[in-house]
């Protein structure tokens, strides 16, 4: 997802944008504070996953059962 964080130069607020073209200016985002067209993107830190699945399953079927009786 383009999620973008964002200050408004006009009341200081940070936000966050999703922002769903990349041909979209800055110029014509909204802050959502003030309603001023005065923001610049800012540098944000990456979202990162590990891609593991957390599973609460804690049925006593082994491996190859399928659960099955």
């Amino acid at each position: 997802m383009p999620i973008f964080d964002y200050e408004c130069k006009h009341c200081g607020r940070i936000y966050e944008e999703l922002v769903l073209s990349s041909s979209i200016p800055d110029s014509d985002i909204e802050c959502p504070e003030c309603g001023e067209h005065q923001s610049v993107r800012r540098m944000s830190a990456p979202s990162i996953s590990t891609g593991g699945l957390v599973s609460s399953f804690s049925g006593s079927a082994g491996c190859g059962s399928g659960g099955f009786t």
